[in-house]
């Protein structure tokens, strides 16, 4: 995609944000060495580097505020723009076009030199790697790093080297090496250089802890671009089975859940930022830069799918340690990347919020959260895996029978429901299904769950939540299965049913169910997740396809996946809403559970296809 830029003056002072408005969010392309993540946008600004992990401060950060940090590496004169991802990558290549001349950066989070398949990311460098080279003619470059330590709190010292500069401040250090001059312009590391045709200019920004003992990679043993775009190559050519429909989509969006995978413990975050708002201007604001249980049988359907076992095994094997032993306390339904359970939620108020969204919070409220339906997720994933879990550890047995055994005794009491409301509990019908999935999981693997498995009660528990659900979900007045028992609101979390197998897609209610939720809750191309949500929730959209395909429904189905799938930006990235009417990519971003929609939803509309043809 062509995009037309000006380049920033000699002051610094950039154009195209008049006011410091930031970009839209599909203008940014996503890094990751699989402990953090980095947003880049079209016109060459590094905008938000949260390292060493991807829910660590932000060191560059003006994403969520103009004076919390960039690298800008740009030309000086106006410019237009072409990018794409160096093939099966996540390294991207921009290529910009002036008067003079051409050039490309290619910018990359290093990878562990050698690391290949299964093993990049178990022990990356913390290395932000940008690389530019001259295509044809002459440009002028100018480089502008503004580091902001801790979301922009601390402003750093800055001292120049040999090779580059440092900047240090508080917890974290950068150390930025390059072959070009470099001087000190008002709390940036500046440099003006031309680029010719043939040449290259490498910067490398490392991160090391202030004073933790780290020390900036030695240069024989630092992380290359062209050893990385080979590790992300190796991970590809891993994942190359899945023969189903739209399987560039599918691939593109297996590569951006990797990226959200923090390779050392398995768990994937549910997006790389905190606080891009659902509604531009809200304050619907929250930290996605944690792991949810809710989304995990989901996840790890799509990993079966578009990747391979290796995947969901370490997920599911990161769940059993972070869980620990399950005893009579609340279940959590999220946990940190290394399994921390207190995700306590505090606001930024130095920052001004993406587009003056505020606050900006980081951790997360809803870690207290009573989610019932985390009891289905957990066990629904143990179900997938059975037959590649081999025997199941005494630990994992006991976790498995003591969330059964809460789904039994808990399934009568209201909760938060997987949208999180932190208002009133309610008997949402999404959590009373989930109930369901984990006993009816629970039943079929009993003779795997040792001698405290309970089937016969499991079984019991599990006809009751089903009759439950069969009467108190159905509201007459709307024609379809409702958000919550004695609700005549429509919610789009009811098209679960079909695809856990609690109800067949073209039973005659719940046809009426999925019918409902099409006429009445989609727009644009998209659903929205109740009637008076004012953006398209992609997830939901893409369980739609899922349910219309298992209710034959092929064209229909197809023509929603098509329509959620074209809010992707140029590089096949997708945030968690678009609005209806402009497109414009909502919430945080990339969002895993979209992408994990994405995948899910193609291999339905396979599965239907194949099914027709061989009928």
């Amino acid at each position: 995609m062509t995009d037309l830029r000006q380049g920033p003056p000699p002051s610094g002072e950039e154009p195209d944000r008049p006011g410091g408005r930031q970009p839209p969010i599909a203008d940014f392309g996503l890094l990751s060495d699989c402990h953090s993540a980095a947003l880049v946008d079209r016109s060459g600004s590094v905008d938000w580097w949260c390292v060493p992990r991807f829910d660590s401060p932000s060191v560059l950060g003006r994403l969520l505020d103009p004076q919390a940090g960039h690298w800008a590496l740009r030309p000086v004169g106006a410019f237009t723009t072409d990018r794409e991802y160096v093939g099966d990558t996540l390294v991207l290549r921009t290529v910009f076009r002036t008067e003079s001349g051409v050039i490309s950066v290619t910018d990359a989070l290093g990878l562990e030199q050698g690391a290949r398949g299964h093993d990049i990311g178990l022990r990356s460098p913390h290395v932000l790697l940008r690389r530019v080279e001259g295509v044809a003619g002459s440009v002028a470059m100018r480089s502008e790093l503004a580091p902001g330590m801790e979301y922009g709190r601390t402003e750093p010292n800055l001292q120049l080297t040999g090779h580059g500069g440092v900047a240090r401040g508080g917890p974290a250090t950068l150390t930025l090496t390059t072959s070009v001059p470099l001087s000190q312009s008002a709390g940036m590391l500046v440099s003006s250089f031309v680029v010719n045709a043939g040449d290259g200019v490498d910067f490398r920004l490392a991160y090391s802890a202030t004073f933790g003992g780290g020390q900036p990679l030695v240069e024989n043993n630092s992380p290359t671009l062209q050893d990385t775009i080979t590790a992300w190559e190796s991970w590809s050519a891993l994942h190359t089975d899945y023969d189903g429909a739209f399987p560039d989509q599918v691939r593109r969006s297996s590569l951006v859940l990797q990226g959200l995978t923090y390779s050392p413990s398995g768990a994937i975050v549910a997006a790389a930022t905190t606080s891009l708002p659902e509604t531009m201007g809200g304050d619907l604001n929250f930290d996605y830069r944690y792991a949810w249980l809710r989304d995990l049988s989901l996840t790890m359907r799509s990993l079966w799918i578009a990747a391979c076992p290796h995947e969901p095994e370490r997920l599911f094997d990161w769940l059993a340690t972070s869980a620990g032993h399950v005893r009579a306390e609340l279940v959590q339904i999220m946990y940190g990347i290394e399994g921390e359970r207190d995700l306590s939620e505090h606001e930024l108020e130095h920052l001004a919020g993406y587009r003056g969204s505020s606050p900006v919070r980081v951790g997360n409220a809803a870690w207290r959260q009573d989610q019932l339906d985390v009891f289905g997720e957990v066990l629904d994933a143990a179900h997938l895996l059975k037959d590649t879990l081999g025997e199941l550890t005494p630990a994992v047995q006991q976790m498995l029978v003591a969330l059964a055994d809460r789904a039994a005794s808990s399934w009568t009491e209201p909760d938060a429901g997987m949208w999180e409301a932190r208002d009133t509990r309610r008997h949402y019908v999404s959590s009373k299904v989930m109930c369901w999935v984990a006993l009816d999981r629970a039943v079929q693997l009993a003779d795997r769950l040792g001698g405290r498995a309970d089937p016969e009660a499991w079984a019991k528990a599990r006809d009751a939540v089903r009759a439950a659900v069969l009467t108190q979900a159905w509201s007459d007045e709307a024609g379809a299965y409702t958000g919550a028992f004695g609700s005549d609101d429509l919610d789009a979390s009811v098209l679960l049913l079909p695809i856990v197998g609690f109800l067949p897609a073209d039973d005659e209610r719940m046809l009426a169910t999925i019918e409902a939720i099409e006429r009445e809750l989609g727009a644009g191309g998209l659903v929205r997740r109740w009637p008076s949500d004012r953006s398209g929730f992609l997830i939901c959209t893409y369980w739609l396809v899922e349910c219309l395909a298992l209710a034959g429904q092929q064209v229909r189905a197809t023509a929603w996946f098509t329509g959620a799938t074209a809010h992707a930006n140029d590089l096949g990235l997708l945030s968690e809403e678009a609005d209806p009417t402009s497109g414009e990519l909502l919430g945080n971003y990339p969002q895993a559970f979209s992408h994990v929609g994405l995948i899910n939803a193609a291999w339905r509309l396979g599965q239907a296809e194949t099914s027709k043809d061989t009928s």
